[in-house]
């Protein structure tokens, strides 16, 4: 008997510890001091807008929007990419309103050819699984759809990143469906994600073993990745063989936080928002009235020198906006996506 009690006894802490322990990881213990830089105020029309993109000159945001809490309801309804230009008094412009009305987008990412045309990519979540869409911008400003990638090895796309007109980058965030697999990968920190490199005839995988890989963009140049993980809390950098697109590691930067998708600014600094609660996100993620807010963190990446400088920009405890999974910056203008609000946010920097 009192063996089997020391062992209920062993098993209670190691439980505890583990609870303790996740909890930690998760950021429930930080003590958040909200800041932010200049005014910020809600923009409506573009429910669940979680990526966002800016054109590199017109100045013009691209949004992904859709609502998540619809679909999580049983009662999906079509989503959209909108143009959206933060300098003016125009509402939010849907561009995808003659596409199929199974469209659930979710990460994207914008390629400008030297000649001026625009190829959006966008992750699709659709009833009968997962797609990549690819849109050409047409004469009337509008997307005009070119082609449907399927592979199994989508498994669980997030974010994507273009390299050209034909080919991309996607990550992974979990190696298993939704299911239970799924969610023992999160609580028990299992670095089962990946990114698969899509080289215009094939998917093939570069990169594995990642802890929620979620956000994923590159330099100017295209010969520099990088890579956010969630669970892991970090930056990854990675060297970019432009012949076989194979990455290389360079670097990880650590961000303790829970890191979603990147952007770039002109000068190549990367925005990053995230998530510095994890647990707090997905209470917010469960509750279908929204009401239980979860943080919005935005971290500033830059290079200095042979060491990259992290620097908090915004930080809100859920009452401006919650869960914001993207930061774009163009000029003054910051603007935040939510995972599930009905208003994105627009700021604007000193």
């Amino acid at each position: 008997m009192k063996k089997l009690l020391l062992g209920a006894g062993v098993l209670v802490v190691a439980v505890a510890i583990f609870a303790v322990k996740t909890l930690h990881d998760a950021g429930q213990f930080k003590q958040l001091q909200p800041h932010s830089q200049g005014r910020c105020v809600p923009v409506s029309g573009m429910v669940g807008a979680e990526d966002i993109t800016f054109h590199p000159s017109l100045g013009y945001a691209y949004v992904s929007s859709d609502d998540r809490r619809a679909t999580m309801a049983g009662k999906p309804v079509p989503g959209g990419i909108y143009r959206f230009d933060p300098t003016g008094a125009t509402p939010p412009t849907l561009l995808t309103g003659d596409f199929s009305p199974d469209f659930h987008p979710h990460g994207i990412s914008l390629y400008v050819a030297p000649d001026g045309v625009q190829t959006l990519y966008a992750v699709n979540h659709t009833s009968k699984g997962n797609t990549i869409e690819r849109f050409e911008v047409g004469a009337d400003g509008k997307f005009v759809h070119r082609q449907t990638l399927r592979d199994t090895r989508l498994v669980s796309p997030n974010d994507l990143v273009a390299m050209d007109a034909e080919r991309f980058y996607v990550t992974n965030d979990h190696g298993n469906p939704p299911g239970a697999k799924q969610v023992l990968e999160d609580y028990l920190q299992l670095a089962q994600g990946n990114v698969l490199y899509y080289d215009g005839q094939r998917f093939q995988e570069v990169i594995h073993g990642t802890a929620f890989a979620n956000g994923i963009n590159r330099s100017a140049d295209g010969r520099t990745v990088y890579v956010t993980e969630s669970i892991g809390k970090s930056l990854t950098i990675f060297d970019r063989d432009p012949a076989t697109g194979a990455l290389t590691r360079v670097h990880t930067v650590p961000l303790d936080s829970g890191v979603d998708n990147i952007e770039l600014d002109a000068q190549g600094d990367l925005w990053i928002a995230a998530h510095p609660k994890l647990f707090d996100f997905v209470a917010h993620q469960e509750d279908p009235t929204g009401t239980r807010r979860a943080p919005s963190q935005v971290l500033r990446v830059q290079r200095k020198d042979q060491d990259y400088v992290v620097s908090e920009v915004f930080l809100d405890d859920g009452q401006k906006t919650s869960a914001a999974a993207t930061a774009a910056v163009y000029g003054k203008h910051l603007l935040l996506g939510p995972v599930y609000d009905k208003d994105l946010l627009a700021c604007e920097l000193p």
